[in-house]
């Protein structure tokens, strides 16, 4: 879609244009021109299809994997638990999904600044079911000159029945898609029995609808729109680039002046450049631009361009590359730097990001202790003549399975713990235990002297926590 704003003249006679005859309206809206992509094969399409298999394969696939018994990816709202990949993680772990996000918006960053729009045009879940939706039309309507026609064709049986069987299939494939994602929030299994039983409760319903309209709108009518007009990466991704980014790029020193030719003829016998002007190169384009006008904020970096441009080049027994990806220095005949400081800078924080995560994660323990003491009461007397201290011990099983904990005390000698010293913590639980600790007069040495806590799990062996606390007893 072109980004120039129409211009409506104003009739010379009209009484607007006697006050100024220089002045015009300018129409800020231009309605959509539907866009008709032509299909095309090459090498980049081949590494497109390689990262949609797997993207799709993953989020269609995953949701039905099990490790343990527990699905590989759930997201327990309800319960605050959240399965990934065998490790449950809770509310409190929040702050690691902070740093994902960083990582990501860094790991953008980086990309960004190196090879422009890939994720756009190679990864973005827009781009893929776009992608998707885009290869069911061209199934079942046909090539993009037949899609034309049959657009402008009257309304006629064949014409009902393609048009009925795509919107069908699109509506499969968002169904499909709705269905999965809210199963990675409701066990897909579960969640498939009770639609069909009718026992799912109303927020499914609307989930699952709300996911699957919004996929059907959003891959299958607005396509390239959320690209301009939804998506904010479009706008400030100008301040990621330079003149070392490499991009999708034509190359107008070799292809200027353009113009049509017979195969075979050299281009300088003809005084044109490589460029035969045969417009494939907008013709493939999912988003409309010509790529020859130079780089716009509308291109997703998908390189159908160059896969087109490539396949006629060859046909035409011209070197391949007259649109490639490249960088602003090398088209001016300059070197180009691979690493800058800007990219150092990305790299530097993203390997940080990455490594403090990595080791949050390794390091993190599966069960957590702390102790709060009462600070109501310094302490007291009992019936034994024994100084009491009361505590609030706080156990948090963040494993797969429950655990039985058996919790001693040490610091001062002949310290006991007065209450039940054996507590079960189911999986994912944060128990609060009370607990009353006492100790002879004569084994506290000063008034406040450090003790712990400690809590063996009798279901792992290997579980085993610890915390120190404060034990408070009379001045002496």
């Amino acid at each position: 879609m072109s980004s120039e704003i129409p211009v409506k003249q104003v009739d010379p006679s009209s009484d607007a244009s006697n006050k100024n005859n220089n002045t015009g309206t300018v129409e800020l809206y231009a309605s959509r021109k539907k866009i008709y992509a032509k299909e095309v094969k090459g090498f980049f399409q081949k590494i497109r299809n390689v990262s949609l298999l797997l993207l799709m394969g993953m989020y269609f696939l995953f949701v039905w994997i099990t490790l343990d018994g527990q699905p590989l990816i759930h997201f327990d709202l309800p319960a605050r638990e959240f399965h990934l990949y065998g490790v449950t993680f809770y509310p409190k772990d929040f702050f690691l999904l902070s740093g994902l996000l960083i990582i990501s918006a860094f790991g953008l960053f980086f990309i960004t600044t190196l090879f422009g729009r890939v994720w756009c045009g190679y990864t973005c879940p827009q781009t893929v079911w776009t992608f998707i939706f885009m290869w069911i039309e061209e199934r079942i309507e046909g090539s993009r000159n037949k899609r034309m026609k049959l657009d402008k064709a009257p309304r006629s049986f064949e014409k009902m029945a393609k048009k009925s069987a795509k919107h069908g299939a699109w509506l499969l494939v968002a169904l499909a898609t709705g269905l999965t994602f809210v199963g990675y929030f409701y066990p897909i299994r579960d969640l498939l029995a009770d639609i069909v039983t009718l026992q799912a409760n109303g927020w499914a319903y609307f989930w699952v609808a709300f996911f699957t309209a919004a996929t059907y709108l959003n891959a299958g009518w607005l396509r390239e729109q959320v690209c301009l007009y939804m998506c904010p990466y479009a706008r400030f991704q100008s301040v990621m680039l330079d003149p070392d980014t490499r991009v999708v790029s034509y190359d107008p020193n070799r292809g200027e002046p353009r113009g049509g030719r017979k195969k075979g003829v050299e281009p300088a016998e003809v005084g044109l450049g490589d460029c035969i002007d045969c417009g494939q190169c907008v013709q493939v384009c999912p988003t409309g631009i010509d790529i020859r006008d130079g780089l716009q904020y509308e291109c997703i970096g998908c390189a159908l361009c160059i896969d087109a441009c490539d396949e006629v080049m060859e046909k035409m027994n011209y070197p391949l590359g007259l649109i490639r990806y490249t960088t602003e220095n090398e088209l001016e005949g300059r070197s180009s730097k691979l690493l800058r400081p800007r990219t150092f800078g990305y790299g530097a924080v993203l390997a940080l990001m990455i490594a403090a995560i990595a080791f949050t994660i390794i390091t993190r323990v599966p069960a957590q202790m702390d102790v709060i003491r009462d600070r109501g009461t310094l302490f007291s007397f009992n019936g034994q003549g024994r100084i009491e201290n009361t505590y609030t011990l706080k156990i948090a099983n963040m494993t797969e399975v429950p655990q039985t904990f058996e919790i001693s005390v040490s610091g001062l000698e002949g310290i006991q713990i007065l209450t039940d010293t054996r507590v079960r913590v189911e999986s994912g639980e944060n128990r609060a235990l009370p607990t009353v600790v006492d100790v002879a007069p004569e084994a506290v040495g000063q008034s406040n002297s450090e003790i712990h806590f400690q809590a063996e799990s009798l279901t792992d062996p290997t579980l085993s926590l610890e915390t120190e606390s404060r034990f408070v007893g009379p001045t002496r």
